[in-house]
């Protein structure tokens, strides 16, 4: 399900300005295919993690891209092995 930028603030409880500082780091990649910015679910997910490393765990700016970037990468290889996975049979 797609939320707007609107939306999307609102439950993850960001302003604008930090939004888009994230969006330049590209940490948040919205969907800009439509005329509105469309964030999913996930992506509030994501901003809370970015939100508690930052100023729960005290993670700096360059920490919070590593760790964000080890993520993504674990994500990859575990889709890459359930597919692996199903096309075994």
């Amino acid at each position: 399900m797609n939320i707007t930028k609107l939306e999307f603030m609102v439950h993850a409880q960001l302003d604008e300005d930090t939004l888009d500082v994230w969006m330049a780091e590209e940490w948040l990649l919205p969907n800009h295919a439509q005329a509105d910015t469309l964030f999913t679910e996930g992506d509030v997910a994501r901003a809370k993690l970015i939100a508690e490393l930052i100023h729960d765990l005290g993670v700096n700016h360059q920490g919070v891209g590593i760790i964000l970037d080890l993520i993504d990468q674990m994500h990859g290889l575990r889709k890459a092995i359930q597919n692996g996975r199903g096309s075994r049979s």
